[in-house]
């Protein structure tokens, strides 16, 4: 009998890609695109978070530190999250990360087994599908529909359970929808998840990016008792820290002690320095963060004006994040027919909704975390396309 020899694993070789990296590569070819792409802060972070790392630096806080983080900075979102949730929590129930993608990962690798179930919404952000796939689960997909607002509803949910569910990742507020769930909606998938027995993982790295009267709760927040949950954070967006690297994940004591052994297995530790400078960051003046926050809002209101005045497009006004949902369903493509041909055509790179999930067919996804003379621009070469039709 002859064997068969892989050089790869059918789960490397099966992996969901990513279209929004796939979009992003396809734009390097046309250098002088407008680019609505990319999910980044477009400020540079805060000088006196900058200050902290270097000083960490200086004084040699360059060598290994403690698996699930630094005391400083694991108290220092305790005492935060305390006060925001009005629950107890200590460092014993926080886990510091290689940003919230690795939080993701940890909080996967703790609760779900090969062959068991892990619904999310539809559309969200693809690596949710990524992760689940590494790790041999199976992702059920719920769709979020404009109808409602975008809002991911319980009772979808509990039509999705299973005796697999080991898990339901919830992302409020929203990449790529901009909405923000309703309360009333995370304490029925709370008890749902009481009930049937499953984690709830709690994407929140938006959770300071709202917007007017939206009012945005976390699933730790809405009982006191429950306690089947992982928060994950990030600093990435808060505080222009993207390529700082630096997330968390908060939970249970029984939960979070696992991931410091993961950690150790996988990175050793989030470099100290970096830690020191997100200690700075949520400790030190939050002006920047309303500054940030408000020129966002500000943003929003050009594009969203500007899509809605565009003949066979429409958007809901989005509640948090940077990104707006654009329906596109009247122009008669694909979004990612679309989406090419606007790149080729007219040099504006976008992101398709179907990068998403199914269910993000028929629209694009735009950030307007970009300054407002590019989403002017980006708009005079959508009207440019819809003129040509």
């Amino acid at each position: 009998m002859t064997r068969t020899y892989r050089r790869i694993t059918p789960v490397a070789e099966n992996y969901p890609a990513s279209s929004i990296r796939k979009m992003f590569n396809l734009a390097l070819d046309f250098p002088d695109a407008v680019k609505l792409t990319v999910g980044e802060p477009d400020f540079n972070t805060p000088e006196h978070i900058k200050a902290a790392g270097i000083r960490a630096i200086e004084n040699n806080n360059t060598r290994y530190v403690a698996n699930a983080g630094i005391p400083e900075l694991r108290s220092a979102i305790a005492r935060k999250y305390s006060g925001r949730w009005d629950r107890g929590i200590g460092q014993e129930n926080v886990m510091v990360s290689f940003g919230a993608m690795e939080a993701l990962t940890f909080a996967l690798d703790i609760t779900v087994s090969p062959g068991e179930e892990v619904i999310i919404p539809d559309p969200s952000f693809p690596n949710y599908m990524g992760q689940v796939h590494r790790l041999g689960g199976v992702a059920v997909s719920v769709p979020v529909q404009e109808d409602n607002d975008f809002k991911l509803r319980a009772a979808d949910v509990k039509a999705a359970i299973s005796d697999k569910t080991a898990a339901v990742i919830i992302n409020s507020p929203s990449n790529p929808l901009g909405s923000v769930m309703d309360r009333i909606e995370l304490d029925r998938i709370a008890e749902l998840a009481d009930n049937h027995g499953f984690t709830v993982i709690s994407d929140e790295v938006y959770d300071e990016m709202v917007f007017d009267d939206a009012e945005f709760a976390s699933i730790a927040e809405v009982r006191p008792d429950f306690d089947r949950f992982l928060a994950i954070g990030s600093f990435s967006k808060t505080y222009a820290m993207t390529g700082w690297r630096c997330g968390f994940v908060i939970g249970g004591e029984d939960l979070i002690a696992p991931m410091s052994l993961l950690q150790e297995g996988l990175t050793s530790s989030l470099p100290g320095f970096v830690q020191e400078a997100a200690v700075a960051a949520i400790e030190g003046p939050q002006t920047d963060v309303a500054m940030m926050v408000k020129s966002y809002a500000e943003r929003r209101e050009i594009l969203i004006d500007r899509i809605n005045a565009i003949d066979g497009l429409h958007v809901i006004r989005p509640e948090a994040t940077f990104y707006a949902f654009v329906n596109i369903t009247e122009w008669g493509l694909s979004s990612w027919e679309l989406a090419i041909a606007l790149l080729e055509k007219h040099n504006l790179a976008t992101i398709p909704g179907s990068a998403f999930g199914p269910a993000g067919e028929g629209y694009l996804r735009l950030t307007f975390a970009v300054s407002p003379e590019t989403i002017e621009t980006a708009c005079d070469r959508l009207e440019a396309f819809a003129a040509t039709r």
